[in-house]
């Protein structure tokens, strides 16, 4: 491919990776909520040359998410959930429904690989970042991840992580972290909040698309979803943990060891959610904003880490310094050089492997996963598995892009 060509294509993996919208609180974030408008950012001219040039510049490569580090295989199951006492806020009518990928530490050598997302998942989510011309949608359906279906559960009890991905994205987007965290010994529930993406596929032939983008506005509307995906949370733990639980291995998970993380808006979230669920003892919020603010009350001295791109350190956003002094239990301030908005998610290792470095966040995308991974597995490992981790005291050499703030 030349080097325009290349430019041109990487301008389009930014459309993916940089402007979907982030969780922004405060008059000082306003330039940030300018371009995260639910629904009203396109990819701009350049971004969209390829599409003229031709099949010549699809990205046909097989794409591999990285490996789990954890002793375990991986297994998955997906659960539909209907909670009839809600009306959903988007659709205005009809109970609100989530679609759940539980992921589990499960015996080697059992069950059967599964897609990444379906053909129509892949489509929507290409065509509203203007890829669709650029990676054929059966690239981005056929990566390969690790977890499988039908696998059998490793005999145990493990603490529950629930993990809420960003505004417009699906919940795949956060697989790597997800099956790296099963490995390790932990159930993970990843959830697709209903019309909050671009588009997730429902039981019945459905696939609900991004009502919520057409009505979001400011931060009233932000934390309108982000309130909304608390009690999102509050009812998956009720239906996971309950006495008639709705997964067929509810069994495996240690109630009384409850954590959550978010990617985005998903880490406004999960503080809305600590605040108003009690059963959530630690919390991770990857690169969002506070448009639900943190209580002046506090979390009731639950640990929480903040984990963001390396403009977000202190100065950077003016929800993490006004919240900050409210996080009132063990708690860390950790950034990436070298990193963007979506470096904690899967799309850094899939451009990479496609050839679509982002030029805006260098971090190699294999690297992003790994110190994703290394930072959100040492975070619950301490405070779900009371187990030491010196990573969490400070810069380590082997991590020279990791920097700690102490505002």
């Amino acid at each position: 491919m030349s080097n325009n060509r290349r430019t041109a294509a990487s301008l389009t993996l930014l459309a993916l990776l940089l402007p979907l919208p982030i969780a922004t609180a405060g008059a000082s974030s306003a330039a940030e909520s300018a371009v995260a408008v639910a629904g009203t950012f396109t990819a701009g001219p350049a971004a969209a040359a390829p599409a003229a040039a031709g099949a010549e510049n699809r990205h046909d490569s097989r794409v591999e998410l990285p490996r789990p580090t954890g002793r375990f295989a991986v297994g998955r199951e997906d659960l539909h959930l209907v909670d009839r006492s809600r009306t959903d806020p988007w659709a205005g009518s009809g109970p609100r429904e989530l679609m759940v990928t539980m992921r589990y530490p499960a015996r080697h050598d059992t069950g059967r690989t599964t897609r990444y997302l379906t053909s129509e998942e892949a489509r929507l989510l290409l065509v509203d970042r203007k890829l669709d011309q650029v990676i054929p949608v059966e690239t981005l359906t056929g990566t390969r991840s690790h977890g499988r279906t039908g696998a059998r559960p490793a005999t145990g009890r493990y603490p529950l992580i629930v993990l809420s991905p960003g505004f417009t994205v699906h919940r795949a987007t956060l697989t790597a972290l997800a099956e790296d965290l099963a490995s390790r010994g932990y159930v993970v529930a990843a959830v697709d909040h209903a019309y909050e993406s671009v588009g997730t596929a429902f039981p019945g032939g459905r696939v609900l698309t991004c009502l919520a983008c057409e009505k979001v506005r400011g931060e009233e509307g932000y934390r309108t979803v982000g309130d909304t995906r608390a009690g999102d949370v509050s009812f998956l733990l009720d239906r996971l943990t309950g006495r008639d639980p709705a997964w067929r291995h509810a069994g495996l998970i240690d109630r009384s060891r409850i954590a959550m993380a978010g990617h985005s808006i998903g880490g406004s979230s999960t503080a809305a959610a600590m605040a108003a669920d009690r059963r959530i003892r630690a919390g991770v919020n990857m690169d969002g904003g506070f448009s639900t603010p943190v209580p002046a009350a506090g979390l009731g001295g639950r640990p929480f880490m903040l984990l963001g791109a390396q403009q977000r350190g202190p100065g950077g956003n003016a929800s993490w310094d006004r919240d900050w002094p409210l996080l009132d239990g063990w708690k860390r301030w950790i950034t990436f050089a070298g990193s963007g908005h979506f470096t904690f998610t899967d799309f850094p290792a899939i451009g990479e492997q496609l050839g679509l470095p982002d030029d805006e966040a260098p971090l190699p995308g294999a690297r992003s996963v790994e110190l994703t991974r290394r930072y959100v597995g040492a975070f619950f490992d301490r405070h779900l598995g009371d187990r030491p981790q010196p990573v969490l005291d400070g810069p380590s050499p082997d991590a020279p892009e990791v920097a700690f703030h102490t505002p």
